[in-house]
């Protein structure tokens, strides 16, 4: 699969056109900074270190929504750049790292982070707990990104 992606048109214009690359990682990096700022205002405002004074629903659902759009920015144009390299960097044990680190953050936040953020109920212990955690994937998704392009 790896190979054909590789082979396709797009993978050749991505692969033989630095401005092309340019312009994508730098679309990329700007959709990856609208997913991190969400999810550092989302899990600063469950750890009650940003806006303590109001409910964490009325602050994480439109960050949610700008993290979406962000992450669908990210995944598409960084299809893109994978395509002249798939099988390389497919292979490369950071990039998995990144992978996982992403849908494990994407999973955590849409579920666990959302379900907490909704409910009224959940104590100061579980918000802090779930906060501190998006914010340690969050965070390894970035530092994994940052290896990926250093050390590839």
């Amino acid at each position: 699969m790896w190979q054909w992606l590789e082979s396709t048109g797009v993978a050749a214009a991505v692969g033989q056109s630095t401005l092309l690359t340019g312009g994508l990682s730098a679309v990329h990096l700007l959709g990856f900074t609208i997913v991190t700022g969400g999810g550092l205002i989302s899990n600063l405002t469950l750890l009650r270190v940003m806006f303590p004074d109001r409910p964490a629903g009325e602050i994480v659902a439109p960050a949610s929504r700008g993290m979406a759009i962000g992450l669908l920015v990210s995944v598409t144009t960084g299809l893109l750049l994978l395509a002249p390299r798939a099988s390389a960097a497919t292979a490369n044990s950071i990039f998995q790292i990144k992978m996982l680190l992403l849908a494990a953050a994407a999973a955590f936040h849409w579920t666990v982070h959302r379900r907490v953020c909704l409910r009224t109920s959940v104590g100061p212990v579980a918000r802090r707990l779930t906060g501190g955690t998006g914010l340690v994937l969050w965070a390894g998704l970035a530092l994994a990104g940052c290896a990926f392009i250093l050390l590839e």
